[in-house]
């Protein structure tokens, strides 16, 4: 099953009956058919729709057909172009083919002949995509919430009520407390469910390249752009695309979201075409968005644009009856051996006490670790050192605000991967020019250092 609803075919001819013999026997459910006479209607179509496959004439009354294909590979990234071609002409279009063209059809056609090349090269698209879809999803969470707790029920309550519409969502909540969960579910509820979802966490944007991964670019657009590449809006064209740590995102680059979410139109970096596009919208905050807004940092009317429907994620101590649930299901999908592991009624006890500052994140690290000590395949006391920690810690801290809660719990991570940020960041579920930020403001740049006899996971 392609993840792509259909075939999305653009013929450029300018004989009618070749272009109504196209329309009349090639269309079907799973195959759209449009068709134009001109290299200038070719291009007014791309401006505005998306195309996996083009049939272009060699001879076109306004434009050669050979350096048209050239302009359509360099405007439209990841198409296939079958040219249509004389006899007189074949040597043309195997030429053609070395310089990117899938295949030629000749005159008179053959409709199986036609068929089977669109099939080929529709595979091949879509093979081209769902790679390029692969290297940019960075994970794909289980989309449903474990447990049955009154906070949760409210949470899938809403999620049933927000999928089935396009509007943008806003999923607050602590770190961990799963959010990318959340979108999962939603994106998969949701009538684009059988298209692509794309996480992208906007703390691991290189901010020089920010715009140009998000939008795409053309050919020559800065140096190193060797040819024109999508970017992830594209990608997402039909599915959902969620960006978690919005608040990371710069003050331009939400203007140029807060316009796209209102006209559904955008330009890749050098382009000064508008491409249309449908995506579903999910945002997720690492800090107080109304905050951010009332010092400077953040668009206000961005922020009023994806809070159209908000979903608070509550934190794991609000729902401890989950817990249990939340650890049987932790202890199957993290079995990669085979073997069934279960866990001690007193391990089960501390683990319900735990503050959990760092919610299902944390819990689902501790018990990964703790099967990896696991005596005869059973999780004991002895087996949670850093479940142990934690606990000291909360015992012999109080803490009156969040911040302080978080800073401590940064502060344990830290030490326990030895200053490790790229595994402190890992663990923490947030990117590393967050976590950066957060040592910052906590000063805690230093802790976990070799030199301070940091504590080793």
């Amino acid at each position: 099953m392609s993840i792509f609803n259909s075939i999305e075919i653009l013929v450029v001819d300018d004989e009618s009956n070749i272009r109504k013999l196209f329309s009349r026997e090639l269309a079907s459910p799973g195959r759209n058919i449009h068709t134009v006479g001109s290299a200038a209607e070719a291009f007014e179509h791309l401006r505005k729709h998306f195309c996996d496959i083009i049939i272009l004439d060699i001879h076109l009354p306004d434009a050669n057909g050979l350096e048209l294909m050239t302009r359509f590979l360099e405007t439209v990234p990841n198409v296939a172009i079958i040219l249509i071609t004389g006899y007189a002409d074949v040597d043309n279009a195997v030429e053609a083919m070395k310089n990117g063209a899938y295949d030629y059809i000749t005159k008179p056609f053959s409709l199986e002949r036609i068929e089977l090349v669109i099939e080929k090269a529709y595979q091949r698209v879509r093979l081209q995509r769902e790679n390029e879809l692969l290297r940019q999803t960075d994970h794909k969470p289980t989309p449903k919430f474990i447990g049955h707790s009154q906070s949760v029920q409210h949470v899938r309550f809403l999620i049933e009520k927000a999928a089935p519409t396009d509007v943008p969502v806003l999923l607050t909540g602590e770190s961990g407390t799963g959010k990318n969960v959340a979108a999962a579910a939603l994106h998969a509820k949701s009538r684009r469910a059988g298209q692509p979802l794309i996480i992208k966490n906007c703390g691991t944007f290189d901010k020089e390249l920010l715009r140009s991964e998000l939008f795409g670019y053309c050919k020559g657009a800065f140096t190193g752009a060797d040819r024109s590449t999508d970017g992830l809006l594209a990608l997402a064209h039909k599915g959902t695309l969620f960006f978690d740590e919005v608040g990371e995102l710069t003050l331009d680059l939400q203007g140029a979201l807060l316009r796209l979410l209102e006209t559904q139109h955008f330009r890749r970096v050098g382009d000064k075409e508008e491409r249309c596009v449908d995506v579903r919208f999910i945002f997720a905050p690492n800090r107080n968005l109304a905050k951010e807004v009332e010092e400077g940092r953040f668009h206000d009317a961005f922020y009023h644009r994806i809070n159209v429907f908000n979903i608070e994620l509550p934190p794991l101590r609000e729902r401890r009856e989950d817990i249990p649930a939340l650890v049987e299901y932790f202890l199957m999908s993290l079995a990669k051996d085979g073997r069934e592991y279960k866990i001690s009624p007193r391990a089960m006890q501390q683990l319900m006490d735990n503050p959990w500052p760092g919610n299902m994140r944390e819990l689902k690290n501790i018990i990964e670790r703790g099967m990896i000590l696991a005596e005869n395949n059973i999780i004991n006391v002895n087996a949670l050192p850093f479940f142990q920690k934690s606990s000291q810690t909360s015992r012999d801290a109080s803490f009156s605000t969040l911040e302080e809660l978080e800073r401590s719990h940064i502060s344990m991570v830290m030490h326990a991967v030895q200053g490790n940020k790229s595994r402190a960041a890992q663990i923490l579920g947030i990117g590393r020019k967050t976590l950066y930020r957060k040592l910052e403001e906590y000063r805690l740049t230093h802790v976990g250092t070799q030199a301070e006899g940091s504590l080793k996971l």
